[in-house]
């Protein structure tokens, strides 16, 4: 079964299959999106800052996935990493998300036939090595529907096509831009075998901030993965909890929103700055925030409390 990281700065451990090895997903996953030609030093300047996990989709039109694997690539063959200290998240992406005119795969194709498509693709393009002869060696640690298909049962139709990967060359099934009724549909289904480990969503006051996606979530060990918290939440930065742990913590707002997102449990979150100074001070903030606990545990409370109120949480 999944074990959950119960602090905010820890990392957390994937529900593992049968007798394998749980997969670790850090708090911070370095996103790629909109990076377009600058991917592969960026993916590279994460490695090197200390990012260990990595988010890219098979979906040219807004990833350049081949430049992330570039990017890996580098960094191992520099010894920056090894790519069992790195954690890798593609996507399989459906038609209503790609580029008409550049896909990973045949549009007229059944929907297991373009998944198979688009899983040798992101093999081949996040392979750890440029030898042939480890092409075997390559898997991805989690791959996720990058949104559900039109029906329920084509979202079902590319789960099960991905559930032939597992374990060995992926590790672990997730979703995105899901909604809950969808979730727990696929949780609960009778045919599925790898339930979701993962859920990717925006973090916003559109959708309520997910609040009970999030808490069914918590309940079934599913990691909540948290996209555009940042750009998407202004009010979130000014608001007192935010501010008041930047000030407390000494670190920056974002960085303080980042931690009490990590905060509400289960949580990881996406980063997708482009400048190394932030990469480095984010991945910093959330030992200053335990540093902070230690010496304020009740104002940390206290600020938590605000913060939850703020998104609509249960304390």
């Amino acid at each position: 079964m999944a074990r959950a990281a119960g602090k905010m700065w820890e990392k957390y451990c994937l529900r593992s299959v049968g007798d394998s090895t749980p997969t670790v997903l850090p708090v911070f996953l370095y996103g790629t999106a909109w990076k377009k030609d600058r991917t592969a030093d960026l993916v590279y300047t994460a490695v090197n800052a200390g990012f260990r996990a990595i988010d890219t989709a098979a979906q040219p039109r807004h990833y350049q996935e081949d430049l992330v694997g570039d990017g890996i690539r580098k960094a191992i063959a520099d010894g920056v990493v090894h790519r069992e200290d790195l954690y890798v998240q593609t996507k399989f992406s459906p038609i209503s998300a790609q580029d008409p005119d550049n896909m990973p795969y045949d549009p007229k194709a059944s929907v297991t036939e373009q998944v198979h498509a688009s899983i040798e693709s992101s093999l081949h393009n996040l392979r750890p090595s440029e030898d042939p002869k480890t092409a075997d060696d390559a898997y991805i640690d989690t791959v996720v529907i990058h949104s559900p298909l039109r029906t329920l049962d084509q979202t079902l139709e590319a789960w099960l096509a991905l559930e032939t990967y597992v374990p060995h060359r992926i590790r672990n099934l997730g979703i995105s831009n899901c909604s809950l009724p969808v979730l727990r549909a696929l949780f609960t289904a009778p045919e599925v075998k790898v339930k979701p480990g993962v859920v990717q969503n925006r973090f916003y006051e559109d959708t309520l901030f997910d609040t009970e996606l999030r808490i069914f979530c918590r309940e079934n060990q599913i990691i909540y993965q948290s996209f555009w918290t940042l750009t998407a939440n202004p009010d979130l930065v000014r608001s007192e909890p935010v501010q008041g742990l930047a000030t407390g913590a000494q670190i920056s707002p974002a960085a303080a929103l980042y931690t009490l997102v990590m905060g509400l449990g289960y949580i990881a979150v996406l980063n997708g700055t482009k400048n190394e100074g932030r990469m480095k001070e984010d991945l910093a903030a959330p030992l200053a925030v335990e540093e902070f606990i230690k010496r304020h545990p009740g104002q940390w409370e206290q600020l938590l409390a605000e913060f939850k109120a703020e998104v609509g949480d249960p304390n």
